[in-house]
């Protein structure tokens, strides 16, 4: 017997056996089974979303997720100010640039092996315990860093931090995506981005102000220390993803975390979304019941669907965003700026972490509403355009703008792209792209800048860009909208452009039937007549 009447016929024993006022509701589940089968929105998905009102429980979950965000931003960041300030504390002669590149890219091969693990490792042991882990080892890594004597010392403490890096880049997001509401799921991600650059504009302020201390770097990475602390004694607050405890079989943990998040909702509301949320994951808990890992780790390319979700668009919009070359600013904004001759280079590079704050605001306003595809379509072109003119600050500015707003935000929005089944090996596997990309353009940039000059490097990651937008025209589809479930239905014939418009297209038309069908029962609550009874009436029915 295969998984989908598996399915069917559990749906059908609880129709059998059910006496919950809202049968007429449940009887519907097997209607959900039907149109996750044939690819189609269903109407009783719409209606259990109904209910998304944000509360105060979501905003706290999320602002204590974000802490992650916080502390990928800072230890990545911090390192700019660090390495124009060490001098020669980690030995007899000041830095060579092939130290600073060994110290760069030692946190990205960390963070390349911490999000090739993470997704995985957060299936087995649930997304927050991994985030605890993420905490203890960015704590371990601050201290070996402040303490360190040598620059192998130096060179490892970035690498323990690289592996906290790498599992907070990778889970925080999705654990946000499976607590938020449909409609905010982006903008709650994005929040978590917001952290991230929020974190780099911190270092660069503590490095601007311990740029004349001696020894002040030590404190500058050293206070990394602090938000993971604080991040870890949340934890033990914060509540498992719903979708983990489904798969789990623990539906009364799921229903307790589904009602705070959905405080606003009767009941009886609260039933019908777990109960939803059940059947639209039941597939996937069947697949991880009778696969193995390995089963699941091929099935990424060689099912058609999971091997266009990964392969091209969730690991080629991880590969945009580090070969266009932003990190290069990130990591090395402070020796670039000081290369050409600004007498402040660390307080320039605040300017620059700042732009990116900003900027990350316009797109948690508008991620939602004008959609992942669009805020692609439309900043890409001011990337091509500041690298092209990248020699005054005012270019960089217009280029780093134009990443905060799309490329910055929309490829960590990769969790949405995998059923559940595979979401955390999806997830690692686009993380692990992100930061091989990383590491490549990271411990290459100096070098380059010395073979092919400054203008040339920036022409390169100009015509990396251009291909970067080429790529999201023909190959992006949209997913603002869709739930969890409902995005993976994009892939099932091609790249999905055209098929996410129809989704989209009919979910709106049924969210709006929905919204007549509310106005028409508190008319009727009131006493009113409807406008279908006036009608009624005017025939003489």
């Amino acid at each position: 017997m295969n998984h989908k009447t598996d399915i069917r016929e559990s749906v059908e024993k609880h129709e059998d056996t059910s006496t919950d006022p809202m049968d007429s509701d449940i009887n519907s589940l097997k209607d959900i089974i039907r149109d996750i089968d044939s690819g189609e929105i269903n109407e009783m998905v719409v209606v259990a979303e109904g209910e998304e009102k944000t509360t105060w429980f979501v905003w706290i979950l999320v602002a204590c997720s974000t802490i992650s965000g916080l502390l990928f931003g800072y230890d990545t960041g911090v390192i700019s100010g660090a390495l124009v300030t060490i001098g020669s504390d980690l030995g007899p002669n000041a830095l060579t640039d092939g130290h600073k590149e060994f110290i760069t890219s030692a946190t990205t091969l960390g963070a390349l092996l911490g999000g090739l693990v993470a997704g995985v490792m957060s299936d087995w042991t649930g997304r927050r315990v991994v985030l605890g882990v993420a905490d203890i080892i960015f704590i371990g890594g601050a201290i070996a860093q402040a303490v360190c004597r040598t620059v192998w010392a130096m060179i490892g403490g970035r690498f323990l931090i690289g592996i906290g890096v790498g599992l907070a880049a990778c889970i925080a997001p999705l654990y946000i995506q499976e607590l938020s509401p449909t409609r905010l799921r982006g903008r709650m991600v994005v929040l978590n981005v917001v952290m991230i650059t929020l974190g780099q504009v911190i270092a660069y302020g503590i490095g601007a102000g311990f740029f004349s201390i001696h020894g002040g770097w030590r404190w500058m990475v050293g206070l990394g220390a602090v938000p993971a602390g604080v991040q870890l004694g949340f934890l033990f607050f914060l509540p498992e993803s719903p979708r983990i405890l489904i798969r789990r079989g623990d539906m009364a943990g799921a229903t307790a975390v589904l009602r705070k998040v959905y405080a606003h909702a009767r009941p009886e509301e609260v039933e019908l979304k777990t109960k939803v949320l059940h059947a639209a994951v039941r597939q996937s808990i069947q697949i991880t019941q009778s696969t193995t890992f390995v089963q699941r780790c091929k099935s990424m390319m060689f099912n058609p669907v999971n091997r266009r979700a990964l392969s091209t668009v969730g690991c080629g919009m991880q590969a945009f965003q580090q070969l266009c070359g932003f990190n290069t600013l990130m990591y090395y904004s402070a020796t670039l700026f000081k290369q050409i001759g600004f007498n402040q280079p660390t307080a320039v590079g605040l300017i620059i972490s700042g732009t990116n704050f900003i900027f990350t605001l316009v797109a948690l306003k508008w991620i939602d509403q004008v959609g992942r595809r669009r805020i692609m379509i439309y900043s890409a072109p001011g990337m091509i355009l500041g690298f092209m003119v990248f020699n005054c600050l005012v270019s960089m500015i217009v280029f780093v703008a134009s990443y905060a707003t799309g490329l910055g935000n929309v490829p960590w929005q990769q969790g949405e792209l995998f059923g559940l089944e595979v979401r955390g090996i999806g997830t690692s596997l686009s993380t692990a792209t992100n930061w091989a990309g990383n590491l490549l353009i990271g411990s290459t940039y100096l070098s380059l800048m010395d073979k092919i000059t400054p203008a040339g490097a920036f022409g390169f990651y100009a015509g990396l860009c251009l291909l970067g937008w080429i790529f999201v025209l023909f190959c992006f589809p949209e997913t603002a909208g869709l739930s969890l479930e409902e995005v993976k239905m994009v892939f099932r014939n091609g790249f999905g452009i055209k098929e996410s418009q129809r989704l989209r297209t009919n979910k709106k038309n049924l969210r709006a039937k929905e919204k007549g069908r509310l106005r028409e029962e508190e008319k009727k609550d009131r006493g009113e007549t409807s406008e279908i009874q006036k009608v009624e009436r005017q025939e003489g029915v």
